[in-house]
């Protein structure tokens, strides 16, 4: 039997090398057959030719090369596309999951699993204000969402091949990968870990400096549920109930005994701030919804593949 190991990945040449090397000794003791796909997502920092020159000493090693940059989702299945493994595991290529934890993942699939989460215990040299942030996230998330995703579980999973199958029809164009691996259900198990520190380099997904947290976020609420739309439906119905009280205190302030004439001008303009905000905030779930389907009607593949080095 195969075991497939998808390896998305931008730079990482201070960190390939050593992962190569953790990966054979993962697999060398074990009875499985192993190939690992390091899907390039248009590195510029040489880490292509450290790839070749491992695969010429392991013929295991597999690149796919992409067109140019297309994000981690749309490059990890492209892996899975490629991958012909009866399991599959992805993971990130920095080191901060341990790959010594795959044989764990391999035994509870063994025992059933068609999913296996790892969950983080203890996430080393992580800013304590962005786990809060990532905290209220997943609860925002869950709280909006028709599923339940796992706290602490990130893109380090084990995926037995009739669950990948499943993910794979599901053909969207800018899917939420962790949404996806718990919406399709199956048997679905947990690993708990120590996440470690980052092996080397600079972490691509800064707070302050990346997008991809936040737009992970909108993903996670937008794609699995319309609760936003009823929220902005109940919101506009509660501000325009607010606004018809404001105009009647408006009409019926001259029969108020003194000049409130100061006071009402500034709570009409404040009124007027409020009310542009509230449209702004609506229009703008609104147009997530619409841009989300505005790329899935055009109809674009998620990736190019420049090649296929099997």
């Amino acid at each position: 039997m195969l075991i497939s190991v998808v390896l998305s990945f931008r730079n990482e040449a201070d960190n390939l090398p050593e992962l190569i090397r953790r990966l054979e000794e993962v697999f060398a003791p074990l009875e499985y057959d192993y190939e690992l796909i390091f899907v390039n997502d248009a590195s510029t920092d040489g880490s292509l030719d450290l790839l070749l020159g491992a695969r010429a000493k392991n013929p295991r090693i597999k690149i796919l090369n992409t067109s140019r940059r297309f994000g981690v989702t749309p490059c990890v299945l492209a892996g899975f596309d490629k991958a012909a493994g009866d399991a599959i595991i992805y993971m990130d290529t920095d080191l901060q999951d341990p790959p010594e934890l795959i044989p764990q993942l391999i035994k509870k699939w063994e025992a059933g699993a068609d999913i296996v989460h790892t969950t983080r215990t203890i996430r080393k040299g992580e800013n304590a204000f962005k786990m809060w942030l990532t905290r209220q996230a997943y609860k925002l998330i869950n709280g909006f969402s028709d599923i339940t995703i796992l706290q602490n579980t990130g893109d380090f999973k084990l995926i037995s091949r009739r669950a990948l199958n499943e993910i794979l029809k599901l053909d969207e164009f800018d899917p939420f990968m962790r949404g996806l691996v718990a919406w399709v259900g199956f048997n679905q198990e947990q690993v708990f870990y120590e996440r470690d520190k980052r092996y080397a380099g600079v972490t691509k997904y800064s707070l302050l400096r990346s997008l991809n947290p936040y737009k992970e976020f909108i993903r996670g609420i937008t794609l699995f549920s319309t609760t936003p739309l009823y929220f902005a439906l109940l919101l506009g119905m509660i501000i325009s109930f607010l606004s018809f009280l404001i105009f009647a205190g408006l009409v019926l302030s001259p029969l108020l005994a003194g000049d409130m004439r100061w006071t009402w001008d500034h709570l009409h303009l404040a009124t007027l701030l409020l009310l542009g905000g509230i449209i702004l905030f609506t229009v703008g779930i609104l147009g997530i919804y619409v841009g989300r389907i505005h790329r899935e009607s055009v109809n674009r593949p998620r990736y190019l593949i420049k090649d296929w080095i099997a």
